[in-house]
């Protein structure tokens, strides 16, 4: 799956053109490499999203089309989560 695709359907970001731009950007690494709005994740691959004021790094658990809100949440794990608040 697209990693765009991922996130939008796993409401990591809400929508699937700011994903984009995000992964564009060089915002996101996938499994420590840049990744691009096309990379393909799968399962096991971990994510880490730079937003403005925070990091968040994920595990990918499983990949759906399509999912509900209450669903979307068990597509990954959060392996960490930082903001400049709780950096060293």
């Amino acid at each position: 799956m697209r990693l765009d695709k991922f996130l939008k359907v796993s409401r990591i970001i809400k929508r699937r053109t700011v994903a984009k731009e995000v992964a564009d950007k060089g915002r996101i690494d996938v499994n420590g490499q840049l990744a691009k709005s096309s990379t393909t994740v799968k399962p096991g691959d971990r994510l880490t999203i730079r937003f403005g004021n925070k990091t968040l790094e994920v595990e990918v658990k499983e990949l759906k089309d399509t999912t509900k809100k209450d669903d979307a949440r068990s597509m990954y794990d959060i392996l960490s989560e930082t903001t400049p608040d709780n950096l060293d």
